[in-house]
């Protein structure tokens, strides 16, 4: 009798283990995805940020005009457009990965920002993102940003 506690014992213990084994990869390739799409900007290089983005992405900037707030869309080809016009270096968006969550296949990414263009402090605020697992792995479905001074 003794044994057979012990077998369920390590059971229990092994299948917590492969559990947690499972999710580490995904948050680690989920983190990889918003890293990548920092670097593709910080480097004009749009083929690398092609892959971090679903073929169906929306793209959205929540403005503040003189208190007047709007929701700004802009599409993923205007997004990868305007990156691939700046020279290497120009876009500097320094994150930090303050929460990730992870359900199945949809992930959020929650990144609190500094905006310098060029070496000049642009802006600040904060980014949410929503990423979708597919065949192809992990991809940015939703991005919406805060923008203040």
């Amino acid at each position: 009798m003794k044994s057979l506690y012990c077998l369920i014992i390590i059971l229990f213990l092994s299948l917590s283990l492969d559990a947690q084994e499972n999710s580490q990869p995904d948050s680690v390739a989920v983190a990889q995805v918003i890293q990548n799409m920092f670097t593709a900007m910080k480097t004009s290089d749009t083929n690398l940020l092609k892959t971090c983005f679903s073929p169906t992405s929306i793209l959205q900037t929540i403005a503040n005009k003189n208190g007047v707030i709007e929701i700004k869309n802009q599409s993923l080809q205007d997004f990868i457009n305007s990156i691939g016009k700046q020279p290497s270096g120009a876009l500097d968006e320094r994150i930090v990965m303050d929460k990730l969550l992870i359900d199945d296949h949809l992930a959020s990414v929650w990144t609190p920002y500094q905006f310098y263009y060029k070496s000049t402090y642009s802006h600040q605020g904060v980014n949410s993102f929503q990423l979708v697992k597919g065949n192809d792995g992990w991809k940015i479905q939703y991005l919406i940003d805060t923008r203040r001074k």
